[in-house]
């Protein structure tokens, strides 16, 4: 069974499977703990992207719990 990726806590990113921590906010809590799956190809012609704060393309969380 594969594992849930890593998603940073700061920009709810979904990290690659091979990392532990976000490139962009290496201090930022990361959690396999999260719900929600969005794709951003173009932020400047995305409402949700807008609506997410959502600056670079990716793939994203909705929403990352951490403990």
């Amino acid at each position: 069974m594969p594992k849930n990726p890593f998603a940073c806590s700061e920009c709810h990113l979904i990290l690659p499977d091979d990392a532990d921590q976000c490139m962009r906010h290496p201090s930022a809590p990361v959690s396999t703990d999260w719900n929600g799956y969005v794709v951003v190809m173009d932020p400047n012609r995305s409402e949700i992207a807008e609506r997410l704060n959502i600056e670079i393309p990716g793939n994203y969380a909705l929403k990352v719990n951490i403990r």
